[in-house]
């Protein structure tokens, strides 16, 4: 059995406890799912999730409260990535992909969450372009005003749900001033004239990625999610959410890796004794809960930071998807070793874990550029 303890810390409610235990059923009984067809897989996830009620925290209710539980994010990520890596980014990308909705879009707009909460609809976030990764401000995709309209032109590459979502939300640069203050958001049906699937990319843990093409795509003024110009303040403000969600899969991903590794341990002998008592195994397993459990506090310290009502969490934040995810890769690293040959087996759960930790270390803020944040953080409040 997972540990399951820290949901005793006060950082929780009632009724995140009994949240967790509900879905950790749900996961033990429906993942993982077949990943042969990952597109049809992703799909079905979708489906699974949003028929059985678990996509309603990804998105707020127009009709409830306008803001989202990001404690009830962060224990769905960390459960579902225990589970199944796949099912974890099924659920992740329909809140990343819909977050500038929830938080800023109309009543119109907010029609959409409707349908991803439901998993009638796929959602994607579409922000990364071919020159302009980590430095969000440089990117080159241009939204022109054509009378009442906007022609958006240009890429966007690395786009997560990119070939399967329904919609997408795209940034653009739409000129009011230069660098993040002249970039807006935008609201893409999938469909959209002009809008193609200029390629499928393919990485290690296979997720359903693509780069796509916008060529003059012609999109009313209704469109856009906020105000003109202010789609960087947009971005970072849901990632500012969903980064500590982040930390989260890792920590899911960290724990299985664990339990693994303590069962291999138990149940293997080794030079004539039990491989657990051996003291380098020993000395691992010490290593690996201790990240565990300090990585859970950074996780779980900034999501009660934000659900206590704090504007932004960019400090927090930083602090947790850094050191979950680098501590994570470190955790699985020692699982593989204590695996031995098993743990590079394809098709090993830890084999699996060890290709799935590796791009959270890249994606929504490198681990370098979150060493930037927190040092800019800690100099602007000197």
């Amino acid at each position: 059995m997972p540990d399951r303890s820290f949901l005793n810390w006060p950082f929780f409610e009632d009724r995140h406890r009994d949240y967790a235990e509900r879905l950790e059923a749900w996961c033990a009984a429906n993942l993982p799912v077949d990943h042969g067809d990952v597109d049809s897989a992703c799909r079905e996830l979708v489906q699974m999730l949003g028929r059985d009620g678990w996509l309603k925290p990804t998105a707020i209710d127009p009709a409830g409260p306008a803001s989202l539980d990001v404690r009830t994010l962060c224990i769905t990520r960390e459960t579902l990535a225990r589970h199944d890596g796949l099912a974890d980014f099924a659920f992740a990308m329909q809140g990343l992909g819909t977050g500038a909705i929830s938080f800023y879009g109309t009543p119109e707009q907010q029609r959409w969450l409707e349908k991803t909460r439901t998993g009638a609809a796929i959602s994607a976030f579409a922000l990364s372009e071919p020159r302009s990764g980590s430095d969000v401000a440089a990117m080159d995709m241009t939204a022109e005003r054509d009378g009442s309209d906007y022609l958006l032109t240009g890429e966007k590459t690395w786009i997560s749900n990119g070939g399967i979502a329904d919609l997408y939300v795209v940034f653009a640069r739409t000129g009011e001033a230069p660098g993040a203050k002249g970039i807006s958001a935008f609201l893409v049906p999938a469909d959209a004239e002009g809008l193609t699937i200029a390629e499928r990319l393919e990485v290690i843990a296979p997720h359903p990625l693509a780069r796509l093409s916008f060529d003059r795509v012609r999109l009313p003024a209704g469109a856009m999610i906020g105000k003109p110009g202010g789609g960087f303040r947009i971005a970072m403000s849901v990632l500012d959410v969903f980064r500590s969600t982040v930390g989260a899969a890792a920590l899911g991903f960290a724990r299985r890796a664990f339990d693994e590794s303590v069962n291999r341990a138990s149940g293997r002998n080794l030079f004539g004794a039990p491989m657990a008592d051996l003291q380098m195994v020993q000395g691992h397993l010490a290593d690996m809960a201790l990240d565990i459990d300090a990585a859970a506090l950074l996780v779980y310290r900034a999501a009660w930071t934000k659900d206590m009502g704090a504007a932004r969490v960019t400090r927090e934040a930083a602090m947790a998807k850094l050191f979950a995810t680098d501590r994570a890769q470190d955790v699985i690293d020692r699982a593989v070793q204590l695996h031995g040959g098993d743990g590079v087996r394809r098709g090993h759960i830890v084999e699996s874990l060890y290709r799935e930790i590796r791009a959270l270390r890249i994606y929504e803020g490198a681990s370098d550029v979150q060493k930037v944040v927190i040092a800019r953080q800690v100099l602007s409040n000197a």
